[in-house]
Parts: C-alpha cells; structure tokens; sequence
C-alpha cells in the first residue's frame, strides 16, 4: 500500500502552483509585448534564424542610411556644378555680346563675375566641408577668387590646392561608387581661358579690351568662344553623370526600403505572438492559479493531526 504524507501532498501542491504563476507570468507578457520571447533564449532553435534575419536587416539599413548621405551630397554637387555651368555661359555670352555689338566697354568686369561665380562653385561646402578638395575637406581647393589673383598665380595648376583621392561610398553588397569629383579636373580648362583673356587684355601689345575691339581682338575672342563651348559642354558631362547617380542612389533606396520591409515581415514572422492564443492562456493561467490557490489552502487544513485529536 502506498503512503501518502501529508509534506508529499503539500509540496506537490506548491509545485502546481509554482507552474501554474510561471505559465501565468509567460502568457502575461506575451499579451504586453506581443512578442514570442523577449530574448533569443525564448526562441529556442529558431533563434540562429532570427539573428540571420536581424543582421541582414542591420546591413541593409546602414546601407540605406549611407545611400542618404550619399544622395544629399550628390545634390549639392549638382547645385555646384549648375553654378558653375551658368557662370561659363555667361562669359561665353559676354564675350559673344561684344562681337555682336562691337564694343569691349564691360566685358573684363562682367568676366570677373564670371569667374567669381566659377570659383564660388568650385569652392562650394557641404556639412561643414569642401565639396570638391577630395580627402581634404577642411581646406579650400581653390585659392583664388579674382582674375588679378588667377593672372599673379605662377600657373593655374598652382591655385588648386585638393588632393588626388575622390571620395567613394559602398551603397549595396559588393558595390562601391566613386561619388565626388575634383576641383582642379573640373576647373583647370575653364581657369586657363579666364586667365588667358585676362592676359591678353593686361598685354599692351594686343589689349586692353575696352572700346571698339580690333580685328585681331575680335580673332582671340572669337577663338575663345569654341574654348568656352567645350569648357561648359566638359561641365555639362559632369552635371549628368552626376544626375545619372543621384538617379541611381535613388533607386537603390526603394530596393532597401523594400528589402527591409521584407525582412521585417520575416522577423515579425517569428517574433510576433499569436495575441488570441495568448489572451486564451492567459485566462487558463489565471484558472490553474486560482485552483492550485485553493488546493494548497484545503491541504493547510487536512493533517493527521486533526485526526489523531
């Protein structure tokens, strides 16, 4: 026969209880946080799945987070590049104006717009930093702002001042792009016409450029209009090719966002509790609480004590 202690019976009870407060507590914060687990640990195999997914997740979000940076540096690049777009067709239109209408009057003052405005572009700063001084960001590339200073510098090469590394960003897995450019490849050309007009007017054997221009003034300006064509067309190249990343980046960033949605759908797969079957254990719970409650109650007062009294 076997023998039933009351000790036995009572920690049986308290057992009983003890799962049912666990079972309880599991199904309580299923309900608040409507996840499976709140650690990998409650996911049990799955778990190696779940940090895959997680940390495919991270990837694709640095990668769109780079994309971000990338396409605001790109769009100022192309502000710069139109500044310095329009600054080349306009000197190519003064210098056109005065062929047209014969007389050199403000020719050299509307250049030194010009040429400021050229300068200001390649120049121009984005968070902080210069835009087109490769690595060096804290140091303007251009270091002169006037056609008296382009004309004083002992060549145009020597008024550039950024080093030879464009800066390169990895937007995608195993894709790197080449996103900045450099102030002396873009200004080199457009600084050589400004500084031979200038020349050329400071010269007293052929200028100054004012008045009524001569025949052979009106030969070097006409030879400068073609220099201006291609010095704005180069730029033109490279407003496009940079309109053609920015495009690019662009579409990168939906097929992130759309990478990322899925694989959140894939972790919300594994991670999100089914909240109906939780509230239905949350309720059952609560039931085996109250019953293992009251069993260990009843068992206070059944001993053999109160038989042998």
């Amino acid at each position: 026969m076997s023998r039933v202690s009351t000790t036995g019976n009572y920690q049986s009870a308290l057992l009983d209880l003890m799962a049912s407060q666990q079972r309880q507590a599991d199904a309580s914060e299923r309900v608040s946080t409507q996840k499976v687990a709140t650690d990998m640990t409650g996911f049990g195999r799955g778990a190696e799945t779940l940090t895959a997914l997680k940390g495919a997740v991270s990837r694709v979000q640095g990668f769109l987070d780079t994309g971000e940076v990338v396409a605001a540096r790109l769009e100022a690049q192309d502000l710069a590049l139109n500044q310095m777009i329009d600054g080349v067709a306009g000197a190519r239109e003064a210098v056109g104006n005065v062929l047209s209408s014969d007389s050199a009057g403000t020719l050299m003052l509307e250049l030194e717009g010009y040429f400021m405005s050229v300068s200001n572009g390649l120049n121009a700063r984005h968070q902080g930093g210069y835009l087109f001084a490769g690595a060096d960001t804290s140091n303007a590339p251009v270091s002169v702002g006037t056609l008296s200073d382009l004309a004083a510098a002992a060549s145009v090469a020597s008024v550039f001042g950024n080093d030879t590394i464009k800066p390169v960003s990895r937007v995608a897995e195993n894709t790197s792009v080449e996103t900045g450019y450099l102030a002396n490849e873009l200004g080199t050309d457009i600084f050589q016409i400004f500084r031979d007009i200038k020349a050329y007017h400071d010269n007293p054997a052929t200028g100054p450029l004012t008045g009524k221009p001569t025949e052979a003034q009106k030969t070097f300006l006409t030879a400068q209009l073609s220099r201006l064509d291609a010095a704005r067309n180069a730029t033109v190249d490279v407003a496009s090719r940079n309109g053609s990343l920015q495009k690019r980046i662009d579409q990168m960033a939906v097929s992130h966002t759309a990478q990322i949605t899925s694989l959140n759908e894939l972790v919300s797969d594994r991670t999100d509790a089914d909240l109906a079957q939780a509230v239905t254990d949350l309720q059952l719970a609560q039931v085996a609480v109250q019953a293992s409650a009251q069993v260990v109650s009843q068992l206070r007062e059944v001993t053999l004590l109160n038989y042998l009294r």
